[in-house]
């Protein structure tokens, strides 16, 4: 069996006095794409940012290879997590190459990852493409060698072609390298397509669990019933 990498036991979180997530049981082992879906305000991007340590825990807790954890976001960086969050992650006025040498990553072991990035090396990252950006981001975070990468909405805004790439890119990442991959992503069929398990959120619980062919088979009724709104 793999080895659990990041997980949250009984898990409520929010933000002042409001819990917006309840009780939740999640666990992201090596190796595996683990996929988190759920309409709109369902409390996905609330259960990333708990896991990463940026909203502390009202109950329950967050459990970092296998001991518990209550350290900031930037221990946890440090220690092997990855983050993606919604907005790119990238800076904008810096260059293509500047950027990933922030993130002592090397041009050539990004392009290793996206060759479509070496014509652009020299140009700002505002100037780039949303798909262009999103390449850049992800390549920053996966040749850092995380142990465990969170991807909140990797997608949005891009074109399907673009969407198929990146999501192959995190599959390979999980499959070839032990990379344990949280993904958030409103483009559910896609997203099943590489995931290993899925869970589905409703108002800030998970509703439903399982292996991701599984629910590939009840996915008209999993859109009916909690995705009616995307």
């Amino acid at each position: 069996m793999s080895e659990t990498l990041i997980e949250c036991r009984g898990l409520s979180a929010g933000y002042g006095q409001l819990a917006v997530i309840h009780d939740l049981d999640l666990q992201v082992n090596a190796g595996e794409v683990v996929a988190l879906i759920g309409r709109n305000g369902a409390g996905k991007t609330s259960t990333l940012l708990s896991l990463a340590g940026e909203l502390k825990p009202m109950t329950g807790e967050v459990r970092w290879m296998g001991q518990p954890t209550t350290a900031p976001m930037h221990v946890r960086c440090r220690a092997g997590l990855g983050y993606l969050t919604e907005e790119r992650s990238v800076i904008m006025n810096l260059t293509t190459a500047d950027n990933l040498r922030l993130a002592d990553v090397t041009p050539e072991k990004a392009c290793e990852l996206f060759p479509a990035l070496k014509p652009v090396l020299k140009r700002t990252a505002g100037l780039l493409s949303g798909g262009e950006q999103q390449m850049l981001a992800l390549a920053r975070a996966l040749c850092r060698e995380p142990k465990v990468l969170l991807a909140d909405e990797l997608s949005l805004g891009l074109a399907p072609l673009i969407v198929t790439r990146l999501l192959a890119t995190l599959r390979e990442a999980a499959h070839e390298r032990g990379v344990g991959i949280l993904l958030v992503e409103q483009h559910v069929r896609q997203a099943l397509a590489i995931a290993d398990r899925v869970y589905v959120m409703d108002r800030g619980t998970i509703t439903l669990s399982g292996p991701a062919a599984e629910m590939r088979g009840r996915l008209d009724e999993i859109e009916a019933t909690y995705l009616s709104s995307l």
